[in-house]
């Protein structure tokens, strides 16, 4: 047994649960309740960043005082987390918690107690002027506004929204000092940032040079926060403030931290990739200078783009309502449809037919059909009783090293949630699921119940069913723990506490006589007839547009092989000046050196998301000139032809080698 601390964001209380919130949370208690099950005593922790000019306005916009607007938001957030079933968190922290408080301050002083790498006081007192983007809570640079020519205030390039101007004293952190340390730690520990596109990213930044930090905010423009320890006219910087609370949950700073002294070196932080600077750069370089370690992992998954790849947002109508969302759908479907469809890490599309034709095709065709076809055939030709494995030969014969197959998938399914690779997992007992429903397709039980002589036969395929059932309800219980418990229930094993770790096959059982339908189909035409501006657009409406073709369209084979598609890796990434749509990549395509190529999505990326990114290159395009720079290969997107669509680069969800060519 080892122990593990796997952490949410605390989420901002300046609105209401959304998706992506839903998204985190059910990952993490997906996570957390896997990891118990492997016998790990794991804490875990979500909860609510109370803090900061934007509760402060909205507050005042609401008619209420700050503590009654996150008290309205916090509670807002429980609610959500019990409606959809996340309610396993260990410790729901909240910032104005009087423990966070506590230990948020003597972190302030343990830091403002040491000395940074080059023997700097870690913090001193100056004067900031500059830009503050409220929703992001962050200080911004020139290249992350977006300045207009009328000459108005700048925007926030995340948020499209006016920042303010600030000009006050402060006290700053010496971030400057701790560039090398950070490089080092990113350089020679990569495990600390998953996946590796995003390390790389974190990289590049800290590369390009560190600023000092603005950490503080004077109380008579930003009121409502943590006062700076021994100075009451300011108040922590809403990320130092919040960053806080992982250690401070622990008991950081409290007479007793047994808690932290046994957990901490075993944290995990899920966030998205929109918060991973602040998670990392800022909040390692605080650690540091506090004398702490710092977490095991950081990993950032992606965003949940509607079905026709666009960010979700209100100006667009493509959010999705929860509570719309939770009316319409059995809670285990939205839960299984979120580890499924999004790779972690990565981008997902998220519409209302996808999660329909998910929950059809992998629950009530797949799982429940399987469930259903074997109870009712135990029932009708074993009287209930779960046939014995009598005979090896008659397995051995349907599925050869039938036992050791299972174990094969179960040590590739462990390996797969290790790596947080969640829906490769998923795939593996699905996999298991078709091989086995094939199976009884192809020895039809029903034929062989005629005939006595073919009654071991039979057996062996009703107990290899039943076998694969209960391993794949086993491993996916926590994912869908109410509807897995269940199908235990219904074919008659215990799922209490299974060791996952060890492989057995289970002893005689007797299945239950109930119909009982776990997973019913879901009928498109009931769930949508009251679709909304809420719901996202679904799938349906990318297909409204078919595209024809004729004969004098297609090429030869030959034609096709004149063309070199290989697999390049972005090793630099980054803006031409004065060239609004170009940016410059060198690609590593395995010819021991990278080669320049230019293509013009300065417009749809930015440039540091991309590095790390594995691309498919058109390698023997002839080289041009752009920009006086010459361009050596083509990197591949898709776009539909006369429409308004973002590109996508076109990329791989497995494992592939640089260099490799596509055929």
């Amino acid at each position: 047994m080892g122990y593990r601390y796997l952490t949410t964001p605390i989420y901002y209380a300046n609105g209401h649960p959304h998706l992506g919130h839903l998204y985190t949370t059910t990952v993490a208690d997906i996570l957390a309740l896997h990891w118990r099950r492997c016998g790990d005593e794991t804490l875990l922790l979500t909860g609510t960043d109370e803090h900061g000019i934007n509760i402060q306005r909205a507050a005042e916009s609401a008619g209420r005082t700050p503590q009654e607007q996150v008290d309205e938001i916090s509670s807002s957030f429980r609610r959500t987390f019990d409606e959809f079933g996340l309610n396993r968190f260990d410790i729901f922290m909240r910032t104005t918690d009087p423990r966070h408080v506590a230990g948020a301050q003597q972190f302030w002083k343990r830091i403002a107690a040491g000395v940074s790498p080059k023997g700097n006081p870690n913090i001193y007192k100056g004067h900031y002027e500059g830009w503050f983007c409220a929703p992001c809570a962050a200080f911004k640079s020139d290249d992350e506004l977006l300045k207009r020519d009328d000459g108005e205030v700048p925007l926030c390039i995340d948020h499209e929204r006016p920042v303010d101007r600030v000009s006050e004293e402060s006290y700053f952190f010496r971030l400057s000092d701790y560039q090398e340390f950070l490089i080092d730690v990113l350089e020679n520990q990569p495990e600390r940032i998953q996946p590796e596109a995003r390390r790389n990213e974190v990289l590049s930044f800290v590369r390009r040079g560190l600023q000092d930090l603005s950490i503080s905010r004077e109380t008579r423009s930003v009121s409502w926060g943590i006062p700076v320890p021994g100075d009451s006219s300011h108040v922590m910087y809403v990320w130092l403030d919040a960053l806080s609370n992982y250690i401070t949950a622990l008991g950081y700073g409290s007479d007793d931290e047994t808690i932290l002294n046994s957990h901490w070196e075993n944290a995990v932080h899920l966030v998205g990739k929109d918060i991973l600077r602040f998670h990392t750069v800022y909040w390692w370089a605080f650690l540091s200078a506090a004398g702490l370690s710092l977490p095991k992992t950081v990993y950032s998954h992606g965003m949940w783009l509607d079905s026709k790849g666009r960010k979700m947002g209100k100006t667009l109508g493509n959010v999705v309502d929860l509570t719309d969302l939770k009316g319409r759908f059995p809670v285990e479907s939205i839960r299984y449809f979120l580890l499924r469809d999004m790779v972690f890490g990565q981008d997902g599309n998220f519409g209302y037919l996808n999660l329909i034709e998910r929950t059809n095709a992998d629950l009530a065709n797949g799982l429940g059909n399987l469930s259903s076809r074997t109870l009712s055939m135990i029932q009708k030709y074993c009287d209930g009783v779960v046939p014995k494995v009598r005979d090896d030969v008659a397995i051995a014969a349907l599925w050869p090293d039938f036992e050791k197959g299972l174990d094969d998938v179960r040590s590739r399914f462990l390996a797969s949630f290790d790596r947080f690779q969640f829906s490769q997992a998923l795939e593996e007992l699905w996999t298991l699921i078709r091989r086995a429903d094939l199976l009884i397709s192809d020895n039809k039980p029903w034929v062989l119940a005629k005939s006595p002589e073919k009654r071991a036969e039979l057996e062996a395929v009703l107990r290899i069913s039943w076998e694969t059932l209960r391993w794949v309800i086993t491993l996916v219980y926590p994912v869908m723990p109410v509807s897995c418990t269940k199908l235990s229930g219904l074919l008659g094993f215990d799922l209490v506490s299974p060791n996952l770790l060890q492989v057995s096959l289970a002893s005689d059982s007797r299945v239950s006589e109930s119909s009982e339908i776990v997973f019913p189909r879901l009928i498109k035409e009931e769930i949508m007839s009251e679709s909304n501006a809420n719901v996202a657009p679904s799938i349906e409406e990318a297909a409204t547009e078919t595209i024809q073709t004729n004969s004098s369209e297609f090429i030869t084979i030959d034609d096709f092989l004149k063309v070199q598609l290989r697999i390049g890796e972005i090793k630099v990434a980054e803006r031409i000046p004065n060239a609004d749509k170009l940016l410059r990549f060198e690609v590593d395509l395995g010819e021991g050196r990278n080669r320049q190529i230019l293509a013009g999505l300065a417009e749809y990326y930015n440039p540091e998301s991309l590095i790390g990114r594995k691309v498919v290159v058109v390698a023997n395009l002839k080289p041009r000139k752009m920009r006086g720079l010459e361009s050596e290969g083509m990197i591949c997107a898709a776009s539909l032809e006369d429409s308004d669509d973002n590109p996508a680069i076109a990329t791989f969800l497995e494992h592939v080698n640089i260099g490799a060519r596509l055929k």
